[in-house]
């Protein structure tokens, strides 16, 4: 029998780079195939915003193929019932593909998938793509292996793939139609496609990255002095492994350079962003151990925190950005618009939603993931549960959203763009339209409370309320017990060559000001 391999693509849309790949085309014949599949496109937290993008990168990754005289397959259904159909065209002799830590139903897919395979004795190999390690016994010693699996070689591909030849008028192919992913009409977004990652990697490196430490927090200078490769990282049009090498090699040509302003900020940004590199796997790694924290508290002792005060009309608000905070509302409908939001501003928002709004976190956390093209669910519900608190390991931030305003958008320009409401309103008002006198506001022609929402709560009480109740739950003993456990299962260990933690804080920062290694700052993720 022909040893006909099947090379699945999930969240791997790449040729380089691709360990998978390149064993299953050395055991024989391969069948390329990717699976749109209906009941992990009708989970909240897909949208067709994620849909476009793996459709522009399965295009490219299409054409790849095709140079190297290979298909790729396409097809849509529920698996393993897909792979069945295949098995019946040409009993497949195994299934290569990366170990994806992603949400529920694609855990509980892959179970299904590994229950098929079995029963047909048919090899289903999973190999790592990033830092993740699947069946951690100890979060000691978890950044050697992340940083042996960085400097692994990466492989090439051949210039001829060995295709196996598919009768597809018998296959459930998807189609453009049937799968429907239309995107509305203003939204700019980031293109999919293994091309596209590099060329951002590219212009990040010698480009975009040198203010990258001092202007991140920035909504507005951050749209270019971020990577902006999470969405590739998370689709994985490029592997964690590529951007790590060829980060290493920038920063090995820079150290070479005689000294300049210029290279030393080009130095202290490229490290900051390998710090976030790191971290991206660390959050991700909390999901792969304990799967369930997609729906709970990963601190027990904060069940019935907030779950039975959520109130609809503050979620409403703050979806639509109508809660009368200009930065908060400002940053809500960039996101609309773009996508993609940098990691203060995306914190800003989980904060005033937690403790300003007092809202649990799984509804908002379902909303943004909907938003947000480079959604990672390791990452997404890990760090939306440590910005709202109820972890117990981590410090308690509450952001001032005028604060923030002033630090991140002093004259407004961020803010006039995305509430327009707000044009005629000048600087020292632009971040507390409410103060506003009402004989300017009527020169002005800016009606309070009707062209633009009064605050839908008031910072002073109810940050003082948040912070009571935070820390009131946080003292209690059972809550305590559980952080212990939290900290032994999921909590950061210091790397070799990282200076060491300070101790853990507990008081509330207002201003965000004071930053510990459980900050994960940017945007890979």
């Amino acid at each position: 029998m022909i040893p006909v391999q099947v090379v699945w693509f999930k969240k791997d849309l790449r040729l380089a780079d691709n360990i998978p790949l390149v064993k299953a085309t050395a055991a024989g014949p391969c069948i390329f195939l990717y699976v749109f599949e209906p009941d992990l496109m009708g989970c909240t937290d897909f949208n067709s915003i994620h849909g476009r993008f793996v459709l522009e990168s399965l295009r490219c990754l299409a054409r790849q193929l095709r140079q190297r005289n290979a298909k790729l397959t396409v097809l849509m259904g529920v698996m393993p019932d897909v792979l069945e159909q295949l098995y019946q065209q040409v009993p497949f002799q195994a299934i290569w593909s990366h170990e994806e830590t992603g949400n529920m139903a694609s855990f509980n897919r892959d179970i299904r998938v590994k229950q098929w395979a079995m029963a047909k004795r048919v090899r289903w190999q999973e190999v790592p793509q990033n830092g993740v390690v699947r069946r951690l016994k100890s979060r000691d010693g978890w950044a050697k292996q992340w940083l042996i699996r960085m400097q692994q070689p990466i492989l090439s591909i051949p210039l001829t793939l060995p295709s196996y030849v598919l009768d597809t008028s018998v296959l459930p192919l998807a189609t453009q139609s049937a799968l429907g992913f239309d995107v509305p009409v203003g939204k700019v977004l980031q293109v999919g496609g293994e091309y596209e990652a590099h060329k951002v990697l590219e212009s990040f490196l010698i480009e975009r990255g040198q203010s990258y430490q001092t202007a991140m927090s920035s909504p507005q200078l951050g749209e270019v002095a971020c990577s902006r490769l999470s969405a590739y990282l998370a689709w994985g049009t490029i592997s964690m492994r590529q951007v790590f090498q060829a980060l290493q090699q920038q920063k090995d040509y820079l150290a070479g350079l005689p000294y300049t302003p210029c290279r030393k900020a080009w130095l202290r940004s490229l490290f900051s962003f390998e710090k976030r590199l790191y971290w991206h796997c660390h959050f991700m790694q909390k999901l792969e151990d304990e799967p369930a924290i997609e729906f709970h508290n990963v601190n027990r002792g904060f069940d019935g925190m907030r779950e039975d005060a959520f109130r609809q009309d503050y979620f409403e608000a703050w979806q639509a950005g109508q809660t009368g905070y200009p930065m908060i509302d400002a940053c809500m409908r960039y996101l609309l618009q773009t996508g993609w939001l940098n990691f203060r501003m995306r914190a800003m928002l989980v904060s005033f939603a937690s403790y300003h709004l007092w809202l649990h976190w799984q509804q908002p956390a379902h909303y943004l993931a909907n938003l947000f093209l480079d959604y990672e669910p390791g990452i997404h519900y890990s760090q939306f549960q440590m910005q709202s608190g109820v972890t117990g390991i981590n410090t308690v931030r509450i952001y001032s959203p005028y604060k923030q305003s002033v630090d991140q958008d002093p004259t407004g320009d961020f803010i006039r763009k995305y509430v327009p409401e707000l044009a005629k309103v000048p600087a020292p008002y632009i971040h507390q339209p409410q103060l506003l006198p009402p004989l300017l506001a009527l020169d002005l022609g800016f009606r309070q409370g009707v062209d633009y929402p009064l605050p839908v709560v008031s910072h002073e009480v109810a940050y003082n309320a948040a912070k009571e109740t935070i820390f009131d739950w946080k003292k209690r003993a059972e809550t305590r017990l559980f952080a212990k456990a939290v900290f032994v299962k999921h909590g950061s260990r210091n790397r070799t060559n990282q200076p060491k933690r300070s101790s853990q804080r507990t008081a509330v920062v207002n201003d965000f000001e004071n930053l510990s290694l459980f900050d994960f700052e940017d945007d890979v993720g």
